[in-house]
């Protein structure tokens, strides 16, 4: 038996049958890591120490317990923007490479609470600025089904990870696509939640009112397993909210589905529209009634999106001054320390957002588009609204192409910055949404985007399972 190949509920059962332990079950990821690592690069750094200890104490658990956690004894990876206590966070830039988190993010101790078995940190582009994992400081990650494309980013490591079988699931952050575009092009399940329904703290900051935690898997049933154990309200978050998941089951026979025709429209790769479309014939075909939609104020997503993300990443990055943690450069006079080293701590794709970002909050510009892009904001906030009185979810592709090579886009940021056209509206919505593998181009995934009302994860996972069904 591979145990590397199974899901989070068949890891759980052959645990509880005693068919294998946790240690075993991490010593397979581990071994996996190292074989195929060095193909996908999808980990900054292995906590092989930190995996053995938490599986062994986690052996002990099943040795004298009928009934345990889910997740007690499952390796996970963990995206290396997200804290994990006396472990390495570099957010995959140069200014904190050398970083020790001092505390556990929420999240964190939520899986510890569970028994989860942390086997690694994921790489990511830097800050989580970006749609390749290009951005990485370090390396780029490979996607697994073509390892001279791109796995998607920002939370491109723990998608490949997750599709290259070196860990049965992992954590990423979601900021205007970043789980659902890398699961897309991995092939593999996402799930954004509700902006407030996962506690940011211990997440280094990035655009603070779009970023949020959520789980990459292998299965939808994955995904809602570890939602519902990170998820709910924490005291050190002011933006969490009183949330708690209950699941329940939807049937599609009736379910209103929303088609917004901005999201089947030109610059959308004619097999990514054929394979979306088949989804949606499928779920027609169990009794979904499919009303097509408009959400009219799409084309200002992107404009708004790249206005207001770097002015809170101009804002949030301030604090990396060389003073009080990571890279600092010395020199004569304290004006000099801070310009070495963020000159130096910094890659491109920050520096631009922090230049661009310090532009639009600047006097005399702040009300011309800073200002303006929070208005346009409510907007799109307003459509989906609108769009959730008719419709029950909506359907849509998750990114316009597949998976692209490596260095294809490096050099056109408008281009990368494009992928997004079908994610960052729902942050700026703040509404949840799910990508799951809908097909394939030649070998290449395309995911499904689902999208619900705020705090309705239970009704587009129970949607996303039925699709899953249909979709193998």
């Amino acid at each position: 038996m591979d145990l590397t190949k199974l899901t989070i509920r068949e890891a759980h059962e052959g645990l509880k049958n005693k068919k294998f332990t946790s240690r075993e079950l991490t010593q397979a990821f581990l071994d996996r890591i190292k074989e195929k690592d060095r193909e996908v690069a999808a980990y900054l750094s292995i906590t092989e120490e930190l995996a053995l200890e938490q599986a062994n104490k986690a052996d002990k658990i099943i040795a004298n317990s009928k009934d345990f956690p889910m997740l007690l004894g499952i390796p996970c990876a963990i995206k290396d923007n997200i804290l994990v206590k006396y472990q390495k966070c570099t957010a995959g830039s140069r200014i904190l490479e050398n970083y020790i988190a001092p505390y556990n993010a929420t999240v964190i101790n939520k899986l510890v609470e569970n028994g989860a078995v942390i086997i690694g940190k994921t790489n990511l582009d830097e800050f989580a600025m970006g749609v390749s994992t290009e951005n990485s400081v370090f390396f780029t990650t490979k996607n697994p089904h073509d390892l001279e494309r791109v796995p998607g980013g920002s939370s491109g490591g723990s998608a490949a990870s997750v599709a290259a079988d070196e860990a049965m699931y992992a954590l990423g952050t979601d900021t205007g696509g970043s789980i659902r575009l890398p699961a897309s092009f991995c092939g593999v399940v996402g799930l954004n939640p509700t902006y407030g329904a996962v506690s940011r703290y211990g997440a280094i900051a990035m655009a603070s009112s779009l970023d949020q935690i959520g789980p990459i898997a292998k299965t939808v049933e994955d995904a809602k397993i570890i939602f519902e154990a990170i998820s709910g309200k924490d005291p050190l978050d002011s933006t969490s909210a009183d949330y708690i998941f209950k699941e329940s089951s939807v049937d599609l026979k009736g379910l209103r589905i929303g088609v917004p025709k901005e999201y089947l429209a030109e610059g959308l790769d004619p097999e990514v529209e054929k394979i979306v479309k088949n989804a949606i014939v499928k779920a027609k075909e169990k009794g979904a009634e499919i009303i097509d939609i408009s959400l009219p104020t799409t084309e200002y997503a992107i404009a708004c999106y790249y206005i207001i993300v770097p002015s809170e990443v101009s804002s949030n990055l301030a604090r990396y001054d060389g003073i009080k943690y990571g890279l600092s450069e010395s020199s004569e006079n304290l004006l000099d320390v801070y310009l070495k080293t963020r000159g130096r701590g910094f890659g491109t794709e920050v520096k631009r957002r922090i230049l661009i970002g310090t532009y639009s909050l600047s006097s005399g510009y702040y009300d011309a588009y800073y200002k303006k892009a929070q208005e346009a904001r409510e907007l799109i906030k307003e459509d989906f609204k609108k769009a959730f009185e008719k419709v029950d979810v909506i359907f849509s592709p998750v990114s316009p192409i597949p998976a692209f090579k490596i260095g294809e886009k490096a050099n056109d940021p408008l281009s990368m910055y494009l992928m997004d056209i079908y994610t960052c509206p729902v942050k700026l919505a703040g509404v949840p949404a799910i990508s799951l593998p809908a097909g394939k181009i030649g070998n290449l995934p395309v995911g499904l985007q689902i999208i619900g009302n705020h705090f309705e994860e239970n009704k587009i996972l129970s949607v996303a399972a039925q699709m899953e069904n249909m979709l193998k």
